[in-house]
């Protein structure tokens, strides 16, 4: 049986955002012009109804572009992905706003029980850029281990826009 999917537009300062939910959790934000947009969802597909996962995530966004700090945890998210990379986003939504995070040290977040540790920033970073709930998981939030801004799918300039919001820079 196929899940029926719903879907919204939200205009927020920094462009056009699709968001995507089944009747439970959110599936899905990606500004229109990102890379990966969609997550190989058929958003054609999806209906505009605007069941309670998007309503939750329409107000947070608005708290959110307002200033205003709201919990990512008050999202019921579900981003249909391998665990590698729900472990990744678990960490990325430790990450507290207004502050930043380095590819290396989510790598050790990841493997703090683990006796034999490996750098896995590489992977790491293509879970971040595959992201598909883009701002309540925050992967605009890791940045290179020399500071620099770099790897957001939604673009080096929305990602600036986006910690200067949050005045992590």
């Amino acid at each position: 049986m196929n899940k029926i999917l719903h879907k919204a537009t939200y205009q927020s300062p920094l462009g056009e955002m699709i968001l995507l939910s089944s009747d439970q959790h959110l599936l899905g934000l990606w500004f229109n012009d990102q890379k990966f947009f969609g997550a190989n969802y058929q958003l054609e597909q999806a209906d505009e109804k605007i069941v309670w996962p998007l309503k939750l995530t329409l107000q947070w966004l608005t708290e959110y572009f307002s200033g205003q700090q709201p919990d990512p945890f008050a999202i019921p998210i579900k981003p249909e992905v391998t665990l590698f990379r729900e472990q990744v986003f678990q960490e990325l939504q430790k990450v507290p706003y207004g502050q930043t995070t380095t590819y290396k040290e989510l790598s050790d977040q990841l493997q703090k029980q683990e006796s034999k540790k490996i750098n896995k920033a590489r992977a790491i970073g293509v879970a971040v850029g595959h992201n598909p709930i883009t701002l309540i998981i925050p992967c605009h939030r890791v940045i290179g281990q020399d500071g620099s801004l770099i790897g957001y799918a939604g673009g080096i300039e929305r990602k600036q826009a986006l910690l200067q919001m949050e005045q992590a820079l």
